[in-house]
Formats: structure tokens, sequence, C-alpha cells
């Protein structure tokens, strides 16, 4: 059985701390690649790096199975105490780091086949694993594990499901394109703030089967300037749409391109508008999850060992298995006192869950090797 010994563990703390006080966004992991290099290089490990793109490849071991492990890298930009930054809020920080544990658990072990440790840039872009499916970064993996930290309202402290069942959730940005009027005249043009607001009015009245969970709403709308006296025409707008299943996030899709087409028809303006990210809901795999579930119950017992979890968030490690049929993959849900939410600008967990979650994928590595 694996254990963290002291020794690890203050190795790990650190590293953490280093990793969440260089947060950069998608695309921008530059410092985050070179700290992960500059670790896994001393650790004797075989390391590929891109000449076009952040993130990285390490592996120790050789010839089949191979198995693979994902590290997402990239932070969050939004509002911390009034600044705007980059910021760790999902626990991206804490994914790299436990990753480098099982490295750590395993580099002295004796084991079958390949090891894999995926470092990936962008999947706050919903881009970074389509950029390694494209690489052919998977195409000989056998198994393929993630891991995510979970709130805790989804899996308490101490606890873990062998699976998380994401939904599918695409982002939208778009434009009204139109003049701006005096604001004595409103009958000359038309408002960019009332064509927002009945936009926001019109997603309400999007129902999808009331058995797959589903959301659309708008995250973003800027419109105006300084002058109070001007109408404005012209304005910039997002939207967040969620979906337990792909194709209810299609149907979801096809209405939006109705309601956009009926804007402009009615309003007399331009709305061009593109699909920004794009992440697929879940395709599981159980042989990959009974193996998370194996570890689970050697490492904290059985009674700790919670069912996969359905949640409407989306991450998108699951284009792995939607382009590579055949892989074997599953996520690990680490449950670790997670406050108040993922996402949120002063997100904590407890740190131990740390070592958890990097011995349990540790052996679920071993595990997968032997089959």
């Amino acid at each position: 059985m694996f254990v963290c010994s002291n020794e690890i563990q203050d190795r790990l703390l650190k590293i953490f701390q280093q990793l969440h006080q260089t947060p950069e966004i998608s695309w921008e992991e530059r410092e985050t690649t070179k700290i992960i290099a500059d670790i896994v290089e001393k650790e004797g490990c075989k390391v590929s790096r891109f000449e076009n793109q952040t993130g990285l490849i390490a592996e120790i071991g050789s010839g089949k199975p191979v198995i693979a492990i994902r590290a997402d890298m990239d932070a969050l930009w939004q509002e911390v105490d009034g600044i705007f930054q980059a910021n760790h809020s999902c626990g991206h920080d804490a994914h790299m780091t436990i990753v480098l544990g099982v490295l750590f658990l395993l580099k002295n072990t004796s084991f079958k086949g390949t090891i894999r440790f995926i470092f990936q840039p962008a999947e706050e872009k919903g881009q970074g694993a389509l950029s390694m499916v494209e690489k052919q970064i998977v195409d000989d993996v056998d198994y393929l594990f993630g891991v995510h930290l979970r709130p805790y309202q989804e899996v308490p402290n101490g606890y873990c499901s062998p699976m998380i069942i994401h939904g599918a959730c695409r982002f939208i940005n778009g434009n009204i394109i139109g003049d701006d009027l005096h604001g004595a005249r409103p009958h000359l043009g038309a408002n960019a703030i009332e064509i927002g607001a009945t936009l926001d009015q019109m997603l309400k009245t999007i129902h999808i089967d009331p058995l797959v969970p589903s959301s659309v709403k708008l995250t973003k709308f800027q419109a105006g300037g300084e002058s109070s006296n001007i109408i404005p025409g012209n304005a910039e707008f997002s939207i967040d749409m969620r979906a337990q299943t792909n194709e209810a996030m299609e149907k979801m899709q096809s209405k939006i391109d109705l309601m956009i087409d009926a804007l402009e028809r009615f309003y007399e303006v331009k709305i061009p508008y593109q699909i920004s990210s794009n992440v697929p809901a879940a395709v599981t795999n159980e042989d990959a999850c009974d193996i998370l579930k194996e570890a689970i119950f050697h490492v904290l017992g059985s009674n700790r060992c919670v069912p996969p979890i359905q949640t409407t968030g989306g991450d998108d490690f699951h284009y792995y298995k939607i382009k590579r049929p055949e892989l074997k993959a599953a996520m690990l849900g680490l449950g670790c006192d997670l406050k108040p939410g993922l996402h949120h600008p002063n997100m904590t967990f407890d740190q131990k869950a740390i070592f958890t979650g990097s011995t349990i994928l540790a052996t679920a590595i071993n595990i997968a090797s032997n089959k």
C-alpha cells in the first residue's frame, strides 16, 4: 500500500504553495510549465514540451500498458477583493500537486508498462484536451485517470467518488451592432440595452426535458458610455449554457439560434455571435471506474467510497474519451471540505486531501498496470 511519508507531504505542500502563488490563465501557463518541468526533470522523467503551446508530458517506465494521468494547469480570471486577476479558485494548483505526488510515490516502485503524466493547459477554455488529442498524446493510452476537488455539498471530506459525471457546458460571445441615438429620439433606431433585456427574457423561456438538468443565462452585458443622453446602439454579451446531456445542449443551441435571428429581424440590427468554448458531457467507462473504486477501498475503506456523482459543471477531460472511444477513462472526485464553492474567489479546502488523492491515484495506476 502506498503511503505519503512526512518528507513527501512537506514537499507537496511547498509545491502547492508555489503553484498557488503563480496562477496563469489559459494558454499563458508559461511559468507553471517551467515549474513542473524543473520538478519532473529532476525526478528523472522523460519530458516532452511543445513549441507552440504551454503544458508538458512526463513519463516513467516503458512498454505496455500505457497508463496516463492528467492534471489541468490554468487559473481563472476573476475579481478578487476588488481587483481582477488570475486566481486558482477551481483547484488546478491542487490537481497538479496531486499528480506530482503520484510520481513521487511510484518512481521507486516496480510496475508494468509506461506511466504518462499529462500536464494540460487551457481546461477553463475547453480547448486544452482537444489540443492534446490532436498531438496524439493519448493514441497509445490504455487507461486515463483524472482528479477534481469536490465541494463539501457533493462529497464529504475524507470521502471519494470513483467517477464524476459532468454535464456539457458552452459559452457564447456576441455583439449587438447598431447606431447610437440621441436620448430625445429613441424612435430613430434600437437601444442595445433593450435588445439585451429582451434576449435575457427570451432565454428564460427555453424549456428542455425536466428530467435533464439544464440552464442558460446571460453572464456578461456591456453597453453605453459616459454620456447619459446617448442611447447605445452597440453592446457585448456572453451566454453560459449548461446541460447534463450533449443532446439537450444541441436542443438549447437551436433555440438560441432562432431567438437571435428573431431579434435581428425585429430590431433591424446585426447580432453576430460565436461559440468561444464547448465542453461535452461525460462519457463514462465502467472498467476505469471500477479501478478507482477498488483503489478507494484500499486507501480509505469501502465505507468512504460514495457513488458516482452527477454535476452540472463541465470539464474538457471528457474530450479524451469522446475523441478516442477505445480509451478507458474516469475522473476521481476528491472530498476535501471545499468551501464556499468552486470558482468562488476565496475558495479554500483541506490541503491534507492532496495526500489522499495522490495515494488513491497511485494505487489505481498500480491496479491498472496489472490488469
